[in-house]
């Protein structure tokens, strides 16, 4: 599975065709690369409305492969070295979106699948006894 990144790409255009892919998962651009393990600053974020190539480090565009069997540090690298752009995956937990930093080694479906609401179970009443 890929998405094409044009010249012309807005960061929130790219946010939007990967989330329809991974509705629990969201990608945040950063003005620089964060060290493994650690997150990057909140003061480093770009804005969904920013063009790309005002931002990326690299004169590229294209495809980049989005499989579900990719780890979060992979798509992040891939961003990186292919397109000069400097992302993070954060996963969704309930009404929060975490950093994956320490779960960079899952695959985009297992995030996806963690980052799933816990179903709720309804309780119902037992119904009146019948005399």
């Amino acid at each position: 599975m890929k998405i094409y990144i044009s010249e012309e790409a807005i960061i929130k255009h790219i946010q939007h065709d990967f989330q329809k892919i991974y509705p629990y998962l969201k990608l945040e651009f950063y003005r620089n690369s964060h060290e493994i393990g650690k997150g990057s600053p909140a003061d480093e974020r770009i804005s969904p409305d920013m063009p790309i190539e005002k931002v990326r480090m690299a004169n590229s565009f294209g495809w980049i492969d989005i499989s579900e069997h990719l780890t979060a540090a992979q798509l992040e690298s891939d961003f990186r070295k292919g397109l000069g752009l400097h992302i993070q995956v954060l996963r969704r937990a309930g009404d929060l979106w975490l950093t994956t930093t320490r779960t960079d080694n899952r695959t985009l479906k297992q995030l996806n699948e963690e980052g799933k609401p816990a179903e709720r179970h309804r309780f119902n009443f037992p119904e009146e006894p019948v005399e």
